[in-house]
């Protein structure tokens, strides 16, 4: 088919969720991406941070070949080889300590508020179910998940909203004290707020979130659905902060494009879980688990985190350069490969003016330009980038 049909038959079955861009992407190579017109383009997005390794990386094709082979879905009243071993590796290379597979961050999220809650009510009172987040968080677009968001235009039109959540305003410990009471149960954080703008926790707050957690018998909720898998130079972001997360949640680049989530726990606190209490048909199926567990396996190669943490140098120096040359940018934020350019202008322009001329990146919060390209990423491919982002600065008027 034509781009423009494609186009034209979305337009007229799917429901209007999306602002989707006029295009039909056909295929992916490596940090490219191409179009039904034939259009090339440098993707600095990674499917919202989700393709870490690219596309049609020789390890994941391999693995989904492999899974095709076998069975793709059999259900969780199975075991199988391929999620055994992903849940050994993915507890192997984190401070957790037992997993549950989902499809998405969303549920991951669903499930780490619903583990809270029975944690809460079993071991401090039957009314300590509460969970506070924190303002311009992003934590799902499920009831429980959206309530837990902290961002009001999320919640618009969808009440009555989930009862039992707090909000106090990120990096501000002192309102965070007051908001705690003998009916906490949980504090609910991102260590970088992706969806809110790049805003990264300060060390002092997560020091903060520790100790208050420790003195009130409080669980430590960390979502890294974005910045997870390799994403900020670590495998979890929050081995950068002195944190052991109670409960974690990841999803996006687990399995590099097939969906998966994933929600692990210290033991203490899993075996609160009973038969029954939590499900899935579809998570941890031998088709994610055979993606994930191979994606997980490259992410954890030798030499591999460090060439991300060396793209993310040249990247935020090439940044740090061109903040020095448009006045127009006021911050650049971020950690790893997750870095936003903080404008005093919006930034749907330059997004869009960016994609017209071959480079895919995100603008959010109103007025950030959020760049997540994939891990595999080497320097030409930033320069590149840059290069493109220079011409629409330079641009513009």
């Amino acid at each position: 088919m034509k781009q423009e049909d494609i186009i034209n038959l979305g337009e007229q079955y799917f429901m209007p969720v999306f602002q989707r861009a006029l295009i039909s992407i056909t295929h992916g190579e490596g940090v490219y991406l191409y179009d039904a017109a034939g259009n090339k383009y440098l993707d600095f997005l990674s499917g919202i941070a989700v393709n870490g390794l690219g596309y049609n990386h020789p390890a994941i094709v391999s693995a989904i070949n492999e899974a095709n082979q076998t069975a793709l879905h059999i259900s969780n009243y199975f075991y199988s080889e391929s999620s055994v071993k992903l849940a050994q590796h993915m507890v192997e290379y984190s401070v957790l300590d037992r997993v549950f597979f989902a499809n998405s961050g969303a549920e991951a999220n669903e499930g780490a508020i619903k583990l809270a809650r029975k944690w809460g009510r079993e071991v401090k009172g039957e009314n300590a179910v509460d969970i506070i987040t924190m303002r311009q968080s992003f934590h799902g677009r499920t009831m429980a998940t959206l309530t837990a968001t902290g961002q009001d235009n999320f919640h618009t039109a969808f009440g009555p909203l989930v009862p039992g959540f707090k909000y106090v305003p990120f990096n501000d410990l002192e309102a965070l004290k007051s908001a705690i009471d003998d009916n906490t149960a949980a504090i609910f954080l991102e260590l970088i707020q992706g969806e809110g703008g790049v805003i990264v926790a300060d060390q002092s707050f997560v020091d903060g979130v520790v100790k208050l957690a420790k003195e009130h018998n409080i669980l430590i909720i960390i979502d890294e659905v974005q910045t997870g898998n390799g994403r900020t130079g670590k495998l979890y972001a929050y081995e950068h902060f002195n944190i052991e997360p109670d409960i974690l949640t990841t999803a996006k680049g687990i399995a590099n494009g097939v969906p998966m989530g994933a929600l692990l726990a210290k033991e203490e606190v899993a075996n609160y879980f009973k038969v029954g209490d939590h499900g899935s048909t579809f998570g941890g199926n031998p088709l994610a688990s055979h993606a994930a567990l191979a994606t997980q396996q490259v992410l954890s190669e030798p030499g591999f985190l460090e060439h991300v943490n060396e793209m993310a140098y040249y990247l935020v120096t090439k940044l740090q350069e061109l903040k020095e040359k448009y006045s127009v940018i006021n911050d650049i934020r971020g950690k790893g490969l997750i870095q936003g350019l903080v404008l005093d202008t919006k930034s749907g322009p330059i997004y869009q003016a960016s994609m017209d001329k071959g480079l895919f990146v995100s603008a959010t919060a109103g007025n950030v330009l959020r760049l997540l390209p994939p891990l595999i990423i080497e320097k030409e491919h930033i320069d590149e980038a840059i290069s493109i982002i220079d011409e629409v600065f330079g641009e513009m008027k």
